[in-house]
């Protein structure tokens, strides 16, 4: 199972006004989480709903399912 965002969260973050400094300073996100998103690391459902609180979306537009190119033991 692979998950991977549709989208780039942090630039998605600073076009509503969200930058990285004001997470921290307001204490919306921690660094570790920061460092998880710049990385593409899925980060905490707790966290995705922070995101998707502060972008105004359903975790869908955040996130998507792609499928492994690797074979499972049932195939």
């Amino acid at each position: 199972m692979a998950l991977r965002y549709k989208t780039d969260i942090l630039k998605a973050l600073k076009e509503k006004g969200y930058s990285s400094t004001r997470m921290r300073e307001e204490k919306l996100m921690g660094q570790s989480y920061l460092q998880q998103l710049r990385r593409g690391e899925m980060v905490s459902w707790k966290t995705i709903d922070l995101l998707c609180r502060l972008l105004e979306c359903q975790v869908g537009d955040l996130i998507e399912y792609v499928a492994d190119d690797e074979p499972t033991e049932e195939q």
